[in-house]
C-alpha cells in the first residue's frame, strides 16, 4: 500500500517516542510506502482533487537521520491507498479547515483515518457527554457562578480549557477555594470562553490511565501516567511517569462499551483517558503511547493498528471493519 501521513514536521518527531513513527516503521516492515506531508501543504482548486505536497520518504533505522526523502512531489490524496491523519492538537480553525480539505478528498475516492467528519464531531474533551454513565460529576460553561456553584457542591474540583493538550491549562482549587475566582477570569476570560469542571478524582494519584481502542477492540494494556512531586498532572508532557499494566475490569467496560460504536463512525484509533473508574476524555486526533506500551509488555501496538488499517483499506471509504 501506499500510505500519506499528515503531521507535524518530520524534523520534530522524537523517534524513542512517536507513535507515528512507530506506525511508519512498521508499514515498512510490512512492505508498504511511506509518504508525509503537513496540513498546510494541502490544496484544493475547483474542477480538479485534493493535492498535497507530500515528501515520500524510507526509513532509515538510524537514531539521528531516521529518514531519508527520496522525493518530493504533488499529487492527488485520492492517489494514496490510505490517508492517516496524524497532526497533533490543538484543534484549532487551522485544524479544522484541513478537516474540510481531507473531506473533500474523501469524497474523491480517499480513505482517511480518522474520519475526518468525526473529528470534527468528537472534540476530545466534550465527547464524553455522550457516556455519562462512566464520567465523574462534570460541568461546561462560561458562567462564573456556575463553577461557584460547583465548587461549593464538590468542595475538590478541576478546571480546564476545552482546547488544551499535555495539561496545559489545568487547574486544581481545593475546599478553601483559594484563587478560584482568578482562575475562572484566566480560563474562560470573562465569560467569553467556555471551560470543562470537573470532581476531583483523587486516584490520579495512580496515574491517569491512557486506554487504546484500534478498530473498535482495545489494547489488553493501558499507559498509566502518573503525577511526580507535587504535580496534579499525570501527562507525560507535564512530567508525569508512563507505566504499562493490563486493563481493569472497569478500564475494559469502558473500552469495549465505546470502541464498536466509535468504529462505526470511522475512529479507527480512539486513545480513553480513564482516571480510577472515570473516564475523563476521548482523544481522536492523534492519540500516543504506542511505544511506551509495547517497549515496557512487548504487545506490539503498532502490529495490531496496521492490522486494523490493513483490514479497513477492505471496506467503502473511512470506514473501519470491526469483525
Amino acid at each position: 500500500m501506499n500510505l500519506l501521513f499528515v503531521a507535524d514536521p518530520l524534523e520534530s518527531f522524537k523517534t524513542y517516542k512517536d507513535t507515528t513513527f512507530s506506525m511508519m516503521r512498521e508499514a515498512q516492515r510490512r512492505g508498504h510506502r511511506v509518504a508525509a506531508c503537513e496540513p498546510g501543504d494541502l490544496s484544493w482548486r475547483s474542477g480538479g482533487q485534493v493535492h498535497g505536497t507530500v515528501r515520500e520518504i524510507r526509513l532509515t533505522g538510524a537514531e539521528d537521520e531516521w529518514f531519508q526523502e527520496e522525493r518530493r512531489i504533488e499529487r492527488p490524496l485520492a492517489g494514496f491507498d490510505a490517508v492517516l491523519m496524524r497532526k497533533d492538537p490543538p484543534f484549532d480553525s487551522e485544524y479544522f479547515y484541513a478537516t474540510h480539505l481531507l473531506e473533500q478528498a474523501q469524497r474523491e475516492g480517499a480513505k482517511v483515518f480518522n474520519r475526518p467528519a468525526s473529528l470534527r464531531d468528537h472534540p476530545e474533551k466534550l465527547a464524553i457527554m455522550e457516556f455519562p454513565q462512566f464520567v465523574s460529576p462534570t460541568l461546561v460553561t462560561r458562567q462564573a457562578e456556575e463553577v461557584k456553584r460547583f465548587h461549593a457542591e464538590h468542595a475538590d474540583i478541576i478546571l480546564k480549557p476545552l482546547d488544551g493538550m499535555g495539561g496545559m491549562g489545568i487547574f486544581r482549587v481545593g475546599p478553601d477555594g483559594l484563587n478560584l475566582g482568578s482562575i475562572i477570569e484566566t480560563l474562560n476570560q470573562h465569560g467569553r470562553t467556555t471551560l470543562m469542571v470537573q470532581r476531583y478524582v483523587p486516584e490520579i494519584s495512580a496515574g491517569d490511565k491512557r486506554v487504546l481502542v484500534i478498530g473498535g477492540k482495545p489494547v489488553p494494556y493501558c499507559l498509566a501516567r502518573i503525577p511526580q512531586g507535587s504535580e496534579i498532572r499525570g501527562n507525560l508532557a507535564a512530567g508525569g511517569k508512563g507505566v504499562a499494566q493490563p486493563l481493569s475490569e472497569r478500564d475494559l467496560e469502558i473500552a469495549e462499551t465505546l470502541g464498536p460504536r466509535l468504529a462505526q463512525r470511522g475512529l479507527l484509533l480512539v486513545g480513553l483517558d480513564v482516571i480510577g473508574r472515570c473516564l475523563t476524555e476521548i482523544n481522536v486526533t492523534s492519540p500516543t503511547c504506542f511505544q511506551e506500551i509495547t517497549q515496557q509488555t512487548g504487545f506490539d501496538v503498532p502490529a495490531m493498528f496496521i492490522d486494523a488499517l490493513e483490514q479497513a483499506m477492505a471496506g467503502p471509504a473511512g470506514d473501519v471493519l470491526t469483525a
